[in-house]
């Protein structure tokens, strides 16, 4: 019983879903809910809703990753049979049902947190059925709708006051996460450096966007900059080393820690909107996900 539990946990890849509660989390900061309600007071304590939207995404994701390894389960036979369906720790159908349920789950607990939210959910959901299905295929509308996937969810938390002021900022995970993808192309058989120097570029242009965004919107903290520094470290360090040693390994850390990172990314969202308490507390996930990576794959 033990072991079928961590096999569902793995189809699930729990290290990265903290990355998912963050989205949400600086998404609500950034509606300025947070801001209304002043730096001590938080919506949690006053509601339900944000946490089920918390909950709707940490579902969504997890409802993705299974349905990927769904439709990967003939070439992960080959590529990764250390996967729970080619070592036949779940069976397909099971992983099936568990993901469609996840999904649908993450759709309902975002129309009960917010009608809006619901039907960006909706987007999201058919985003990533979209992609690991088809999309993934394709060398550029597969990271994209990768990206798009971040951007939706981030979107989710932004409209939960039902405002579309500062929809912009969906535009950097979705540059983000098309870097990472890019990247991660190169895990199985390394050789990817033209992806990893086009990735480097992209990180440069988000770390940009967050400074220029943040300039014009929101005028309340300048303690996001020791954010995006710890993000720009984050991400450039194993970056470098993987386009020095060019192997599956180091590509594999490299979009581990990118992964990862989007939860600092996330924290210099939310403290630029709150404060630096709130930016800690969204912090406090990156931790959780680390440890959770020494014991889950991250792809």
């Amino acid at each position: 019983m033990a072991q079928k539990l961590k096999a569902y946990l793995q189809l699930c890849r729990p290290a990265n879903l903290p990355t998912a509660a963050a989205d949400i989390l600086a998404g609500l900061a950034i509606s300025g809910v947070f801001y209304q309600l002043g730096p001590w007071q938080f919506p949690f304590l006053y509601s339900w809703r944000p946490i089920l939207l918390v909950l709707s995404s940490i579902f969504l994701y997890a409802g993705g990753v299974t349905l990927n390894d769904v439709f990967d389960a003939d070439l992960d036979a080959v590529e990764r049979p250390e996967r729970p369906i080619p070592r036949g720790s779940v069976s397909l159908k099971q992983a099936q049902i568990l993901g469609y349920s996840l999904l649908s789950l993450g759709v309902i607990l975002a129309f009960l947190a917010q009608s809006v939210c619901g039907i960006v959910a909706i987007a999201l959901a058919t985003a990533i059925l979209s992609y690991d299905k088809y999309a993934k295929h394709h060398p550029f509308i597969g990271p994209l709708i990768m990206g798009v996937c971040r951007g939706l969810n981030l979107l989710m938390g932004i409209l939960y006051l039902n405002t579309l002021e500062h929809w912009p900022y969906t535009l950097i995970p979705v540059a983000f996460i098309f870097a990472i993808t890019m990247i991660s192309r190169g895990e199985v058989h390394g050789n990817n450096t033209t992806n990893i120097v086009i990735a480097a570029g992209l990180y440069a242009l988000v770390i940009s966007a967050i400074v220029g965004l943040h300039y014009t919107f929101a005028k309340y903290s300048w303690w996001y900059l020791i954010f995006v520094m710890l993000f720009a470290i984050m991400v450039y360090l194993p970056l470098l080393k993987a386009y020095k040693i060019n192997s599956p390994e180091n590509i594999k850390k490299a979009v581990k820690s990118g992964v990862i990172a989007i939860i600092i990314l996330d924290a210099a969202f939310a403290v630029a909107y709150t404060n630096i308490i709130f930016g800690l507390l969204v912090l406090l996930l990156l931790p959780l996900s680390i440890f959770l990576a020494k014991r889950f794959a991250v792809t």
